[in-house]
């Protein structure tokens, strides 16, 4: 089983000192750390608005990564496919901006605003894949906040349809070596064919899952799948069941099962009071960042998301002893890698591990990443 680092720029907190600029500086750095350490990937994830995480741009910043790594695979968190605009594109620039120290000239003319579509997301993943030399791993989902999808214009009770024949566009452009057409509901284009090529054929795909639909879309496509453990034991049961379904699924459509991620926080934890510390801000993440992004109200809940009605429920009234093994990583690091074991023996490919949650210091965050890739991944065959 293999481990990567994973992120959603959790930074929406009550009397927060820490700014964005400060977090995304932070997260480059962890994401080039994980390299440094020997972990296999670094997932980063999108969010827009602050509403929940403040990293915007996910290929902007696997750029850098790329750059400065040369082993590590790079993987967005997931891209939001319905959600590309010119509002993206202004994101994008000053994120790179950012990272660059100031050294962007942005060129209206050059970077053309209506562009941001599946054909777009198609162009800007291969041309990292080749600047990577191969090292690209596409995850798309299609989100669950839906004050994301306002600026936008985007609808988000159709979101679903949107995801499903976007993301249809994207892999056939990846694979195309003649010109692609295209007339669905919501795209209309012909004889497309994107340059760069990606240097992957295809680029490894994943659905990112909290539901039924999803799984089977991956199972249909022939995608791997990424699911959260919380999720999957509400929903589900387990990993272990998401994972029979799923290969049911691919068994139903005709496809091979393709690789099973899951995501896990983790906090390395060796007496009651670091526990306590732990469990603590783990429960600080769910009630000030993740609870007002779900669309748990039922009287707005589209039907696709229902089901996020029971999750917002739990997470209202969770409490310390609620923190079990289904969704987080807390306690020693043989505690740990116990809890990993059963991981792998679900089926599950890799595991990537969310460390710099809940407004965790930076140094610690590179601390419990070199300590776990020490003292707990050595424990798992061919981990890195």
């Amino acid at each position: 089983m293999k481990f990567g680092y994973f992120t959603l720029s959790d930074n929406h907190y009550v009397n927060n000192p820490r700014g964005a600029n400060e977090l995304i500086s932070d997260i480059l750095d962890e994401a080039v750390y994980a390299d440094t350490v020997g972990m296999h990937s670094a997932w980063i994830g999108e969010h827009h608005f602050s509403t929940l995480g403040v990293l915007s741009c996910p290929a902007l910043v696997l750029a850098q990564v790329a750059a400065r790594t040369n082993r590590i695979r790079l993987a967005p968190a997931v891209t939001v496919l319905p959600l590309h605009h010119p509002i993206r594109v202004a994101e994008e620039w000053a994120t790179l901006d950012l990272l660059s120290g100031g050294r962007v000239d942005f060129a209206a003319g050059v970077t053309v605003l209506p562009l941001h579509h599946p054909i777009r997301v198609a162009e800007e993943w291969a041309t990292l894949d080749l600047l990577s030399g191969g090292r690209v791993d596409f995850a798309a989902g299609r989100g669950y906040d839906r004050r994301e999808y306002g600026p936008f214009s985007a609808s988000f009770e159709d979101n679903q349809s949107t995801f499903e024949e976007g993301m249809t566009i994207v892999r056939a452009l990846w694979s195309a070596d003649r010109p692609v057409s295209h007339h669905g509901r919501h795209y209309q284009f012909d004889d497309v064919i994107i340059t760069p090529q990606p240097v992957q054929h295809p680029i490894p795909a994943y659905v990112a899952s909290f539901s039924e639909p999803s799984i089977a879309l991956a199972a249909r496509l022939g995608c791997n799948l990424v699911v959260a453990p919380f999720a999957a034991a509400m929903t589900f049961g387990g990993l272990r069941q998401v994972r029979d379904l799923y290969h049911s699924l691919c068994a139903r459509h005709g496809s091979r099962p393709g690789r099973l991620s899951c995501s896990y926080f983790l906090h390395f934890a060796d007496t009651r009071s670091e526990a306590d510390a732990a469990r603590a801000r783990q429960i600080r993440y769910y009630k000030e960042c993740v609870i007002a992004a779900f669309p748990g109200d039922p009287k707005t809940a589209p039907p696709s998301y229902r089901y996020f009605i029971d999750i917002v429920a739990r997470l209202q009234n969770v409490t310390p002893v609620d923190l079990t093994e289904n969704s987080v990583l807390i306690g020693s690091s043989a505690q740990i890698a116990e809890t990993l074991n059963k991981v792998e023996a679900a089926g599950f490919d890799e595991v990537i591990l969310y460390i710099n949650v809940g407004l965790k210091p930076h140094a610690q965050v590179k601390d419990e990443m070199a300590r776990f890739m020490v003292e707990v991944a050595p424990n798992f065959a061919d981990h890195p």
